[in-house]
C-alpha cells in the first residue's frame, strides 16, 4: 500500500447501502485514472475473516487484531475487475454476498476495529488523486477532503437495484425480506456509537433514486470541475 501523500486530492462519497457508491466511485476512478478505495471492502473482509478464525462478532480484542493484521490483496486482472485474496483465498465473490454485508455492519459498529483500520484507508491517499467509498470516509477517514458526496436513495429503490443484482446472478430473493435488510443495517450503521453514518456538514448530497449512474457521475464531475479539483 502506497505512502499518504496529504496533497493529494480527493473525492469520498458515503452512503448508505444500494444507493450505488461503489459504481459511481468506480466510474469517476476510472474517469480521472485515480486511485480507489472501497472501505466497505475492509469490513467485510475484517467480518469474514472472524468467520473463518472462529472469532465472534462481539469479541472487540480479537477483531480489532484481525483488523489489525489483516492478510488482504487487491489485485486487477485480465479483465479489469478487482480480485480480493484474503489469506491467500481468493474471496471476491463470496465478499458480495448479504450474509457477509451483514457481518460488516457488525464489526464497522466496533471502535476498536474501525481504530485499527483508520491508518490504513488514510494511507491510500496518493497522486493523482483518491475516490473514496464507505459511510464515515468525509465525517472521519477524511475529514479535510475538498469535496464530499452523501449519496442515497429511497429504500424501496435500493431494495429493488438489489433484486435485480440478485436475480443477474441467478440468485432468487424476496423484495421485502430485502428491504427489510436494508433497513435493518441502516438503522445499525446510523445509530452505532462510533463514527456513525451521516452526511458530513459541507457534503454534497445527491439522492439517486430518480437518477441513472450516468447522471450522478456527470453531477460529481462537474462538481469537482466547479472546485477546481480536475481540469
Amino acid at each position: 500500500m502506497k505512502a499518504s501523500t496529504t496533497n493529494a486530492p480527493i473525492i469520498t462519497l458515503d452512503g448508505p447501502g444500494g444507493a450505488g457508491k461503489g459504481t459511481v466511485s468506480m466510474r469517476l476512478a476510472q474517469a480521472l485514472g485515480w486511485h480507489l478505495l472501497d472501505s466497505g471492502a475492509l469490513y467485510r473482509l475484517v467480518g469474514l475473516a472472524a468467520e473463518h478464525h472462529g472469532v465472534a462478532l462481539d469479541n472487540e480484542p480479537a477483531l480489532s487484531v484481525l483488523a489489525e493484521h489483516l492478510d488482504v490483496q487487491f489485485l486487477t486482472g485480465k479483465d479489469d475487475l478487482v480480485q480480493v485474496m484474503l489469506e491467500g483465498e481468493n474471496v471476491s465473490r463470496e465478499l458480495r454476498t448479504e450474509r457477509v454485508g451483514g457481518l460488516a455492519s457488525q464489526v464497522a459498529a466496533l471502535e476498536g476495529v474501525r481504530n485499527a483500520l483508520l491508518s490504513r484507508q488514510r494511507d491510500f491517499a496518493d497522486l493523482p488523486g483518491l475516490i473514496c467509498d464507505g459511510r464515515d470516509m468525509g465525517t472521519v477517514v477524511f475529514p479535510n477532503a475538498p469535496l464530499k458526496i452523501y449519496l442515497t436513495a429511497s429504500a424501496d429503490e435500493r431494495a429493488r437495484r438489489r433484486l435485480e443484482q440478485l436475480r443477474s446472478k441467478g440468485v432468487t430473493a424476496k423484495l421485502c425480506d430485502l428491504k427489510n435488510d436494508i433497513l435493518e443495517r441502516d438503522a445499525r450503521d446510523m445509530n452505532r456509537i462510533t463514527a456513525p453514518l451521516k452526511p458530513a456538514e459541507d457534503a454534497l448530497q445527491l439522492d439517486s433514486t430518480l437518477l441513472s449512474i450516468e447522471q450522478v457521475v456527470e453531477q460529481i464531475l462537474a462538481e469537482a470541475k466547479n472546485r477546481g479539483l480536475v481540469s
